[in-house]
C-alpha cells in the first residue's frame, strides 16, 4: 500500500478528509502529518485519527539530514501540501521527483505566487471581478507555485459574491477533488 506525508501549516480540513477517504477505500494510507506550526489544527485532527505527527523548524525543514530521513522513516511514496506554507527545499524536491503535489485555491497561473494563500487568494479573486474560480493541483517545483498543473476544477461566481462565498465554493471543490486526484496520481506509480 502507497504511504503518504501530508505537510500542512493550518487547519486541516484537507489532511482530514484525504486520511478519511484513503482509510475508507484502502488505496494508500496517510503515514505521517507534518507541520511547520506548533499548534495547527491538523496536527490535533491528525492525532485523533491515529497518525503520526510531527513539528518541523524551518532549519529542520531545510536540514537533508534531518527531513529526507524522517519522510523515508515514514515509507514515503508521495509526498502532499495540504495548506503548507513554506517552500519546500530542493532536497525534498529533487529525492521525491513527481511524487511531491500541492493543491493551490485558485486556477493557476492567476492567483498564485508569494502571498497568494488562503483568504489572500479569495480577496484577490473577488478584487478582480473574475467570473469563475478553482482549484489546482500541480507539482511542486522550486518556483512558488509553478510546477506543472495535473489537474483543476472550476466553479461559477456570481456578482453579489463574497470573499467569504468563493472560499466556500472553492474549498468544496478541494474536498471532492483533492482525494482523488492524489488516489490518480498513485495509482501510475
Amino acid at each position: 500500500m502507497k504511504r503518504l506525508t501530508i505537510l500542512v501549516s493550518g487547519s486541516g480540513t484537507n489532511c482530514e478528509n484525504l486520511i478519511r477517504y484513503f482509510r475508507e477505500r484502502g488505496t494508500a494510507e496517510v503515514a505521517l502529518v507534518v507541520s511547520n506550526r506548533p499548534d495547527a489544527g491538523a496536527l490535533e485532527r491528525a492525532r485523533r485519527l491515529g497518525v503520526e505527527t510531527k513539528v518541523v523548524t524551518k532549519s529542520q525543514l531545510a536540514d537533508a539530514d534531518y527531513i529526507l530521513p524522517l519522510l523515508r522513516e515514514a515509507g514515503t511514496d508521495m509526498v502532499v501540501l495540504a495548506g503548507f506554507l513554506p517552500l519546500v527545499p530542493d532536497v525534498v524536491i529533487d529525492a521525491y521527483p513527481r511524487r511531491i503535489v500541492n493543491l493551490h485555491p485558485a486556477l493557476l497561473p492567476k492567483f498564485g505566487g508569494r502571498g497568494m494563500w488562503g483568504h489572500h487568494v479569495h480577496e484577490a479573486v473577488w478584487a478582480a471581478r473574475e467570473t469563475e474560480t478553482g482549484m489546482t493541483v500541480h507539482y511542486v517545483s522550486p518556483v512558488c507555485d509553478g510546477g506543472e498543473i495535473i489537474a483543476q476544477f472550476r466553479v461559477a461566481l456570481e456578482p453579489g459574491d463574497t470573499p467569504e462565498d468563493i472560499a466556500r465554493k472553492e474549498h468544496e471543490l478541494e474536498m471532492a477533488h483533492f482525494p482523488r486526484v492524489i488516489e490518480e496520481l498513485l495509482a501510475t506509480f
